[in-house]
């Protein structure tokens, strides 16, 4: 195992190294194959490349990116979905968008299903609270302006509730604080921001609902985290949400107010601990993603 001291976090910094340093440390350790396992992947490194594409929203929502992004997106994407040796997509939908848009040999694009921690299987759920609770970076693909005014209709008939929105405070943030404050619900909806992988699964621990309202996903892990943990979950009828969820999920049109407010109404007449959701989450474990990806890059090797 050789540590790079790059900075990850700052994606520019990454792909300029990934662009440069890794491409030379590839040639220069010999590899039989290169693992990349976020959208891009070194162009010059003359060594078979294996790129995992979680999800094409730059081809199907460009609306959603900065100007100044989308042009480096479009560019580095397509050069490394034409460099890669194989492309590896989380799901069903997303291998549909990588052939549509870059039109590659179907045989060198496969899918390989994400896991799900399995910590949350074992999350104790005796001190449920009136929560529903949103996981998810505040994006603009992600609903959440109208998972609030959904939430403000099943509020009027249940005032005890509060709503929890966890994760990184994204483009669509003000937006969404605006749309708190016009609503009156400052004191009954909780932003958090970033937060502990701990205080993650005590908010999954006490959250009576789960709602996603997403419009684009590529795979949706909050949502199988959910199910794992046995929460009633709630979510949008787009795929690949329909089939991760198996029908252990409430689900509704992503641009419909009335049916999320609905579907937040009948996730109270389900069990507090869920048996549908562990049951469906179990079919998806990281051992199994683990072995397909190996299967990928076995047969991607230079020496195959």
């Amino acid at each position: 195992r050789v540590r790079h001291p790059v900075p990850a976090s700052v994606r520019p910094a990454r792909i300029l190294w990934e662009q440069t340093a890794l491409a030379a440390e590839a040639v220069r350790r010999r590899l039989d194959v290169l693992f990349n396992p976020g959208f891009t992947a070194p162009v010059a490194a003359p060594v078979p490349n294996v790129t995992v594409f979680h999800d094409l929203q730059h081809w199907r929502h460009p609306e959603h990116f900065r100007w100044f992004d989308l042009p480096a997106w479009r560019l580095m994407l397509w050069a490394s979905a034409h460099r890669s040796q194989h492309i590896v997509t989380p799901s069903e939908a997303a291998r549909a968008d990588v052939l549509a848009c870059y039109g590659l040999d179907p045989a060198r694009v496969t899918t390989v299903e994400h896991g799900v921690d399995e910590r949350f299987f074992a999350i104790e759920r005796e001190a449920v609270e009136p929560e529903l609770l949103c996981v998810s970076t505040l994006h603009p693909h992600k609903n959440i302006e109208r998972l609030v005014r959904a939430f403000a209709r099943f509020r009027t008939a249940h005032p005890e509730y509060r709503l929890v929105l966890a994760g990184m405070k994204g483009f669509q943030t003000d937006a969404v604080e605006q749309q708190v404050a016009a609503l009156g619900l400052a004191g009954a909806v909780r932003i958090t921001g970033w937060i502990p992988r701990e205080e993650l699964y005590g908010l999954y621990r006490r959250a009576r609902g789960f709602v996603y309202p997403s419009t684009f996903e590529g795979f949706g892990m909050p949502v199988l985290e959910a199910l794992a943990a046995g929460i009633p979950t709630a979510c949008s009828s787009i795929e690949p949400l329909r089939t991760i969820t198996g029908g252990a999920a409430v689900l509704f049109p992503p641009e419909d107010e009335e049916a999320m407010a609905r579907a937040m109404e009948e996730l109270l007449l389900r069990p507090p601990k869920d048996p549908a959701g562990p049951a469906q989450a179990g079919r998806y474990r990281w051992k199994r993603t683990a072995e397909q990806t190996l299967s990928v890059l076995y047969r991607s090797t230079s020496s195959s």
